[in-house]
């Protein structure tokens, strides 16, 4: 979907990744190759932490528009791991909308993928989902 910003009428793709319990919403706007999180500057949000801040720009990286576009997110929920892989999963499909011809090599490096992988339940007479008590033989 691509919307205008009313206010300078510049193109803005939309994209919205999850991976466990975090939600990323990314809008990707023309500009200088800033990843801005929650109003805070992407490397200051993610804590300098460079595998962080790479996975979230990989997208961007493999079609080498790493200056070409903002990334602006709005995250919540899950820690950084989570949310930084659902900020690669949203600017991902952002690039989808701006150019079909994005796709092909997104899917084959895999960031098109949604990762299912989530924390497993608390099962009844367990400690955890998989932690039995203790067994006694007396």
């Amino acid at each position: 979907m691509q919307a205008t910003d009313t206010d300078s009428g510049r193109a803005m793709y939309w994209g919205t990744g999850r991976r466990k319990n975090a939600i990323a919403r990314v809008r990707l706007v023309p500009g200088t190759g800033q990843l801005i999180v929650n109003g805070k500057p992407g490397d200051l949000y993610f804590q300098f932490n460079p595998n962080y801040l790479s996975v979230a720009k990989a997208p961007l990286d493999t079609l080498g528009l790493e200056n070409e576009y903002d990334i602006i997110v709005k995250a919540e929920g899950g820690g950084l791991t989570g949310q930084s892989d659902a900020v690669r999963l949203g600017v991902a499909r952002a690039l989808c909308q701006l150019d079909p011809e994005n796709r092909p090599p997104l899917k084959t490096e895999g960031y098109l993928t949604r990762d299912p992988r989530a924390k497993e339940r608390k099962k009844y007479g367990l400690h955890k989902a998989r932690k039995a008590p203790q067994y006694s033989k007396r």
